[in-house]
């Protein structure tokens, strides 16, 4: 290996602790330079922000913000100042307004989810749409500061039937509205810690690979976190990953030592569902040997998968859901998410068994709260800890982005046909054949394939083609993250490292959401020409070595 090569393997080196998305930074630096010079378009694939936008729900939603802003002005009008909606009779002036508007885009979205509250919700019509009118306007603090009565009861519907196919016989679940799953995330290990039901030091688990903040966060100096992994890393007899949990991993949560698992269903890169086996065995360990256990299922990528079921719905008691809009609608810069937790759920079990000391400094900490502190839910200390417990009376996500996903959910409850998540599906799965098509191999074929991202793995696809020798060259000569600086310096494409992900370390990521379709053909040809320049370089240190 000459010297330059050295200095650039030296180099790859030290991106390999830090984060994917950071290092994504400096592989954007050398596309765009080399989009500079052969005047290629730079092809981003390492994010998931989808180029989809759910369009009828956002006609719907602006529709109804002009018939809000009417109603300001119907109440005080000095041109540019106006008043506050009035709910005395607003659903019949929005009745109204739908009939004179009836041929504007959006509108008649807005006169189904008018009649889907009163009809199927049994909502009072004037307290109905006063709350969406008066939560668009943006004119008051969030009340209740946890979610918005009526958005709550559909929001809840839309998890029931996204999450566990509309099983209702689940009971209810406390819903609180937060700025996408990101803020769900911090809002969740900051309540665990302060709580002291996660304390510095504890065990916890992760389902690996992972979105790499859950791996990063656990490490930070005040959680300081003992992980143990549990890995997908089942393969087929033809040597293809599949992505599931075996056995053997799973049973590492039989552990009563492991206080809480934390997991992204379907999986974040592979972007596969955890199968029906492996959740029955889960639930199996849970119940007879770790009862205390709490889960944490980000549930982001389900809508992808037909049939999807959350933990949420296997394990109800033990598990807090966790889920964005921003993928399925294309919302990402709305920062909608949600917290779900079961009324009766071990987190409320696990505070009642908190020592004496712990209680004392609980209540200090939720004094200014209640009389009562110690009487304060799980939820309810979650909403209070999403601002510090001081501003409390100022917690809650805003109105108007809570009036925007009450429309993205009812959207979907009203699509009994199915059009719009088949749609996004796919997307999806088309842009993945082309993909695959371009690399000249065929992709395995599951129905747990939520298609969003996918995860290739060199070393499979080398040692499934060309055997132990070639796959034992690359591993000696280069480092896992060289693919990933070819395809930015020489094509100006940028993909993730899956061992960011801590997946295979020579496994790369590809988000299927973000570019055109035709974008992808051209990723798996430039990925397989750099797979063919490793051949090429095989055969002249074969022949070197002779």
């Amino acid at each position: 290996m000459n010297d330059e090569a050295g200095i650039h393997r030296a180099m790859e080196r030290t991106y390999e602790g830090i984060s994917p998305f950071e290092f994504k930074n400096e592989l954007i630096r050398l596309a765009k330079d080399q989009q500079k010079k052969s005047a290629q378009a730079m092809l981003d694939a390492g994010r998931g922000n989808p180029n989809w936008t759910a369009a009828t729900p956002r006609e719907a939603f602006f529709a109804f913000g002009q018939f809000a802003v009417e109603e300001t002005r119907n109440v005080w009008n000095e041109g540019d100042l106006a008043g506050q909606p009035r709910q005395a009779g607003i659903a019949a002036r929005l009745t109204a307004y739908i009939d004179k508007h009836a041929d504007q885009p959006g509108v008649q979205l807005l006169s189904d989810i008018l009649k889907y509250g009163v009809q199927e919700c049994k909502f009072e019509p004037d307290e109905w749409i006063f709350e969406l009118a008066d939560g668009i306007i943006g004119d008051n603090y969030p009340l209740p500061d946890r979610m918005l009565i009526h958005v709550e009861r559909i929001v809840h519907d839309y998890l029931l039937q996204e999450m566990a196919n509309g099983e209702a016989s689940l009971g209810e679940f406390d819903v609180f509205a937060v700025e996408g799953a990101t803020a769900a995330m911090c809002y969740i290990f900051e309540t665990l810690h302060a709580n002291e039901l996660l304390c510095k030091g504890d065990k916890i688990a992760l389902m690996v690979p992972i979105f790499p903040p859950y791996i990063e966060i656990p490490q930070l100096a005040q959680y300081g976190f003992d992980v143990v992994e549990i890995r997908a890393t089942e393969m087929t007899e033809q040597g293809d990953h599949t992505w599931q949990y075996p056995d053997a991993e799973l049973d590492k949560l039989a552990d009563p030592a492991i206080k809480a698992l934390f997991l992204v269903n379907p999986s974040n890169p592979p972007s596969v569902a955890m199968r029906k086996e492996s959740r029955a065995h889960l639930v199996e360990i849970v119940q007879r040997h770790n009862p205390q256990l709490m889960i944490i299922s980000d549930d982001v990528y389900g809508t992808f998968v037909d049939g999807y079921r959350s933990l949420m719905a296997d394990l109800p008691f033990h598990t807090i859901g966790v889920y964005s809009f921003s993928k399925y609608f294309g919302v990402t810069g709305w920062r909608l998410g949600v917290i779900s937790v079961q009324r009766e759920n071990v987190y409320e079990e696990r505070l009642q068994r908190l020592p004496p000391h712990t209680e004392k400094r609980l209540k200090q900490r939720y004094g200014s709260l209640s009389l009562h502190p110690e009487r304060l839910r799980f939820m309810e200390r979650l909403v209070a800890d999403s601002r510090q417990v001081a501003l409390n009376h100022t917690a809650g996500l805003s109105t108007p982005q809570q009036v925007q996903m009450v429309f993205l959910a009812a959207f979907a409850l009203l699509d009994h046909k199915g059009r719009y998540k088949q749609l996004t599906k796919d997307i999806c799965r088309r842009r993945k054949k082309l993909l695959f098509d371009g690399l000249g191999l065929t992709p395995l074929k599951d129905p747990l394939d939520a298609a969003y991202y996918t995860e290739f793995d060199l070393t499979e696809w080398a040692q499934h083609h060309y055997g132990a020798d070639f796959t034992k060259y690359l591993q000696d000569y280069y480092e896992p993250v060289d693919i990933l600086f070819r395809l930015a310096e020489q094509s100006a494409i940028v993909l993730l490292n899956g061992g960011g992900f801590h997946g295979p370390n020579w496994s790369i990521r590809v988000s299927l959401a973000n570019l055109e379709d035709e974008a992808y053909a051209t990723i798996g040809k430039a990925l397989h020409h750099t797979l063919q320049e490793y051949l090429i370089q095989w055969e002249k240190h074969k022949e070197s070595a002779h």
